[in-house]
């Protein structure tokens, strides 16, 4: 087990008033754990150590590492230590305790939280140490999205299509100004950040403009301004430098990033030369560094710097063996890209496709360009299938990825319609219902795969999490006939049941899927569930569940397996003592090792390769939300 390490795809935290002390999250015996990484001694020290490990942490201008400590659901308290170390105390005393929705803390101190309880949400604002105040308490799911450098104005996010996306707030919890999502068919609104520089506020937001996204900036004086001459056909996510005026934007563009300087006020924006590949976070320091933490399919995560302040050394660098293309395939809406990877031994293949657009050119040729198969039988495969909806597949390492293909699987990996990184209207593409669109292109990618004899037609399976697995347990169920085995990880399998015991957030995007509740439209619900399709399962499956999961709640897997009984379907269960999200990587081991097994068994003899000389990471998280 102690070969296994867990990561998180972020960079660490930065001291505004010292940039030689940064806190990050990283692996500590298997779990995920905080530490302070004092860069001028090149020194790292462990600040937490929890069973259940410690994901959330921050470090203020003052050199006070902060960290939220949770119980086995998730609820719990934010505490703080001098970033030398001393004795651990409460960073909001007498808070309500909840699950962490953003931590802000100002340059002189002030502080700001929000929590969210079976109440709802509460937003607390008060100093370092003491008891807060309650700013705000609404009964539906909110974030804090910033704070301002003065501590007197504070912006609380809703959903993005929200009549209120984002509310500011006076330091006494007076409205100052609510800016709207939806303005028609597009306007979704997302909350960034507010400038990191005195005088008057400025808040940045990124804003949905139907057919593309555009950054956006809100000031007292002049209101919501949208940046429409600076926009994108992608998904992008923006923050300031360290000055407060220029924007580093990050692209996420058919499964790999680009990185963009906007200067607002000239009106410019500049592609800074990128590794390719995925950049999981990118931030500007202060001494002019551009930190990075770079990743592709073959490579684990690495952080990159041009500045003279070095970043914490990575853990063990894992490369991934095979090889690694990808593909194009016509659909309905479009063309689905497809990242493959294959054992060694494949050898009829490119290393890439090529074509791959860069900039707002047309998408490669539909029809791909990777060569029919000549020679040895092509390998079994696996769909690896991503949560989300709105997620992608990224050319970028996964610890799954890794030891499928050193045990002789190919791994296909399809951003089907719903995927973010390829625009609005693929994202919003659900044309043959919820779940249905996504199983089609599902079974477009395995005919074209199968036509070119690169994977065996016989030996192909599914593997999920989240809303990966609920889409492996509806292809099981409505394509009986072309998938061997299938293992679905903490999936919904019953829309109606999950709706009604899951979290509010999930609830309001169950309503924007379905358009409606399971009292309004039903039919809907059922026609995507895939309990309802259980009869029909013909290969065998193994189902992963939580006891402690709130978003795909234990219950409707439950029904699901009583289900698959009644109809005779041969399955397994496997259930973890956890939520849907854990911090601990011998659970995600176990599984991985349970699912290989169950693979080995229902999938004709993959090849056996070496594997590579590291073990894989366990990746923590799942998709998000579900």
């Amino acid at each position: 087990m102690s070969r296994y390490q867990v990561f998180l795809g972020v960079l660490p935290d930065v001291c505004a008033h010292d940039a030689t002390r940064m806190v990050f999250t990283a692996d500590a015996g298997g779990r995920c754990e905080v530490f302070a990484w004092d860069a001028a001694a090149r020194r790292a020290r462990q600040v937490t150590d929890r069973p259940g490990g410690t994901l959330h942490c921050a470090v203020d201008a003052e050199s006070y590492v902060w960290w939220f400590e949770e119980d086995s659901d998730g609820r719990g308290h934010w505490w703080y230590q001098h970033f030398e170390g001393g004795p651990r105390l409460p960073g909001l005393p007498g808070a309500p305790a909840g699950l962490p929705r953003g931590l802000a803390v100002t340059p002189h101190g002030t502080v700001a939280a929000a929590v969210a309880d079976a109440h709802g949400t509460a937003v607390l604002l008060g100093r370092r140490g003491r008891a807060p105040r309650e700013v705000l308490r609404t009964p539906g799911p909110r974030r804090l999205g910033g704070l301002a450098p003065t501590g007197d104005l504070l912006a609380v996010a809703a959903a993005p299509d929200d009549p209120a996306a984002v509310t500011l707030l006076g330091a006494d919890g007076d409205v100052r100004a609510r800016l709207p999502g939806p303005d028609g068919p597009s306007g979704r609104l997302w909350c960034a950040s507010f400038a990191p520089r005195s005088g008057a506020p400025e808040l940045l937001l990124v804003r949905d403009l139907g057919d593309r996204y555009a950054p956006a900036t809100w000031t007292a004086d002049r209101g919501l301004r949208t940046h429409a001459w600076c926009s994108f056909d992608t998904e992008i996510t923006a923050r300031w430098y360290p000055d407060g005026r220029g924007l580093l934007i990050r692209q996420e563009r058919h499964g790999r990033s680009l990185l963009h300087r906007v200067d607002l006020a000239a009106r410019t924006r500049t592609l800074l030369p990128t590794r390719p590949g995925t950049l999981l976070d990118a931030a500007p320091r202060p001494d002019g560094a551009l930190h990075q933490l770079w990743t592709d399919t073959g490579h684990s995560p690495a952080p990159l710097t041009s500045g003279a302040v070095p970043l914490p050394p990575p853990g063990q660098t894992t490369t991934v063996p095979g090889r690694h293309t990808e593909l194009w395939t016509p659909t309905p809406d479009g063309p689905v890209h497809t990242f493959l990877s294959l054992p060694e031994g494949d050898d009829n293949l490119p290393d890439r496709e090529g074509g791959l657009p860069q900039g707002d050119d047309n998408l490669p040729d539909r029809e791909g360009g990777l060569p029919q198969r000549d020679g040895p039988a092509p390998p079994p495969a696996i769909f690896l299938v991503h949560g989300g909806p709105a997620d992608q597949d990224r050319d970028a390492y996964d610890g799954v990825v890794h030891s499928l293909v050193a045990s002789g699987y190919a791994v296909v990996r399809v951003n089907y319609r719903g995927s973010t990184g390829y625009g609005p209207r693929w994202r919003d593409a659900f044309t043959a219902g919820v779940g249905h669109t996504q199983v089609q292109d599902l079974t477009i990618v395995r005919a074209e795969l199968v036509r070119r004899g690169l994977v065996d037609a016989d030996a192909i399976g599914l593997w999920g999490m989240s809303w990966g697995a609920y889409l492996v347990l509806l292809a099981l169920g409505t394509r009986p006939g072309l998938w061997r085995a299938g293992v679905a990880v903490k999936p919904v399998a019953d829309w109606a049941a999950a709706h009604r015991t899951t979290t509010p957030a999930l609830r309001a995007l169950d309503v924007r899927l379905f358009g409606g509740t399971p009292e309004e439209v039903p039919e809907r619900y059922a026609a995507s569930s895939p309990i309802g399709y259980a009869a029909h399962v013909r290969a065998p499956l193994l189902v992963v569940g939580a006891r402690r999961d709130v978003k795909c709640p234990p219950e409707q897997i439950r029904s699901y397996l009583a289900a698959l009984t009644e109809a005779g379907a041969p399955h397994e269960e496997m259930w973890l003592d956890t939520g849907h999200d854990g911090y601990d990587g011998a659970d995600h081991v176990a599984v991985l090792r349970r699912a290989l097994r169950f693979m080995s068994a229902h999938l004709p003899g993959p090849r056996r390769r070496t594997a590579a000389t590291t073990r894989p990471p366990a990746p923590l998280g799942g998709s998000r939300p579900r």
